[in-house]
């Protein structure tokens, strides 16, 4: 598999990234051994059957029947793990994207252009790829950023420039000031126009 062929080795294969630090390493076993003991069940892939104590390494590794309540799908991960959802169509996944807080990115695979135009014009996310992870970051003409719960704004191109700049706007009146029509005291005809037509019954 793709895995082997990449590493075949990981432990002290110096291609295959370390965990950044102890406590991130103990979140990502906390969310494994929290999943487990709710009824998930964990792949890991190791080609080499390594042991990967004191390493500051995890092995890819895949969790399967997932569930809400389970701190995996309650957290970012961060970490090379990576929950496998079944769906019977289409529909279900996109069904099931929607119900949930919107996502910094989206990514899909399928060499179908039908069935990858109806994805990703059906589903919310703050950017995101076809056939491809992260790529879309390091495209500089095309906006980054997430979209409610993943962040507001966008950078790169024309939309970062507008989310840098600060639009200041200007209103600026002249010696004959309609306005001053409204001013004190109340009681004058106009305000009574003006009364009339703001509460003026639909």
């Amino acid at each position: 598999d793709v895995v082997s062929t990449w590493y075949p080795s990981m432990r002290d294969n110096d291609d295959f990234t370390s965990v950044v630090n102890e406590r991130q390493l103990n979140r990502l076993k906390s969310y494994l051994q929290d999943a487990e003991e709710k009824g998930a069940r964990i792949v890991a892939i190791n080609p080499a059957n390594e042991d990967f104590s004191s390493s500051g390494k995890m092995p890819m590794t895949m969790v399967f029947d997932t569930t809400e309540d389970m701190l995996i799908e309650q957290n970012e991960i961060f970490g090379p793990l990576l929950i496998v959802k079944a769906y019977d169509n289409l529909e279900q996944a996109v069904q099931y994207i929607n119900d949930r807080p919107r996502p910094l990115a989206l990514y899909y695979f399928d060499y179908n252009q039908e069935r990858a135009d109806y994805v990703m014009t059906h589903t919310h996310a703050g950017g995101g790829c076809i056939n491809d992870t992260l790529s879309h970051v390091a495209v500089e003409d095309i906006p980054f950023g997430g979209i409610g719960p993943s962040g507001m704004g966008h950078y790169h191109g024309y939309e970062g420039f507008l989310t840098f700049s600060k639009s200041k706007g200007i209103v600026q009146k002249g010696k004959i000031n309609p306005a001053k029509l409204l001013f004190p005291p109340w009681n004058r005809r106009i305000h009574k126009m003006v009364l009339k037509m703001a509460f003026k019954p639909d």
